[in-house]
């Protein structure tokens, strides 16, 4: 791929996109294209059919989505899936029939079945249940991942699809009613501590383990992928460690310098008991990650406080 190709990053506002933009620009590639919500609305097949025809993109990546944690997918079930569905479907048959060389489909670490064998491997999609609090995003990715093996078969297109584990970084959403674990605790422990080092209540038993992934190592992910040919069309993206939640929590309380105590509340669904990805296939294909937990949290919680005056007020 020349630096020169034309590039275009659905969603690149958004913490991915915008990392997956920051890095291109970066590596000297020229002619990368963003839209606002304002400008193209993605849930609209024409309009989106027409934008690919004007633009005639080289590459598309796909890191656009409607996104949340464990209680945004729970009260909000309908969203998650047919927004997803509709977003990505308009973009994925917009690249095809414009004849996009190479389109990226970014999913999430949720489609595999909540008692798979873990670390997560590439093969065990479909073989059983989902965990059903975000079972509905993760049909919508399912669908995606599918569609572009489908078009990889039947068109012998470069259609790839790249499965992160959780991740993080700059451009996080903090927002305590739609936010993921990690961002969340970032906010309730630093406002915990302004507030004289309140408790910090938790969901869960904090006994889950969990695998985090720097917003900025994905975007070096999909740089690799857009410079790369693959031989297949699904690989894990993730660290391949993982740790505890109650772990988690009590590196966050480090870092952010809270003193108070910490409160799990048992009432609270878990989620899946555990969730590591098996990355051999991105390992062996040339590419690993490079920042590690406490360096990458470090950088997100000072990102966070040049930064807080932006996010909405929320009571502990």
């Amino acid at each position: 791929m020349h630096k020169h190709s034309k590039i275009y990053i659905a969603g690149h506002k958004g913490m991915v996109g915008a990392a997956i933009w920051r890095n291109l620009e970066k590596k000297g590639y020229q002619q990368l294209i963003g839209v606002s919500r304002q400008e193209l609305d993605l849930k609209n097949q024409t309009e989106v059919s027409r934008f690919f025809a004007q633009e005639k993109p080289s590459v598309v990546i796909d890191a656009a989505a409607k996104v949340g944690g464990i209680l945004a997918n729970n009260n909000h079930p309908y969203p998650f899936l047919m927004d997803n569905l509709v977003i990505q479907n308009n973009l994925i048959e917009s690249s095809l029939e414009a004849g996009v060389e190479k389109f990226i489909f970014l999913g999430s670490s949720c489609i595999y079945p909540k008692m798979a064998e873990q670390p997560l491997r590439e093969e065990a999609l479909l073989t059983g249940s989902l965990e059903p609090t975000n079972q509905w995003y993760a049909l919508a990715k399912i669908a995606g991942v599918k569609a572009c093996e489908a078009i990889r078969k039947q068109y012998q297109k470069d259609y790839v699809s790249l499965m992160p584990t959780n991740l993080y970084g700059p451009f996080d959403n903090f927002d305590l009613e739609t936010s993921h674990v990690l961002p969340a605790m970032i906010r309730k422990f630093h406002e915990a501590k302004e507030a004289g080092d309140q408790p910090v209540k938790l969901w869960g038993s904090g006994t889950p383990l969990r695998e985090f992934l720097h917003v900025d190592d994905m975007a070096e992910a999909v740089c690799f992928a857009i410079e790369t040919t693959f031989s297949e069309n699904l690989y894990n993206v993730g660290t391949g460690e993982d740790l505890t939640i109650r772990a988690l929590a009590e590196l966050i309380q480090k870092i952010t310098g809270h003193r108070g105590d910490i409160i799990w509340d048992s009432s609270k669904p878990d989620g899946t008991p555990r969730k590591l990805m098996d990355v051999s296939k991105m390992t062996q294909a040339g590419w690993k990650a490079s920042i590690g937990l406490e360096e990458g949290i470090k950088s997100t919680y000072q990102w966070f406080l040049e930064n807080q005056a932006t996010f909405k007020e929320v009571k502990i």
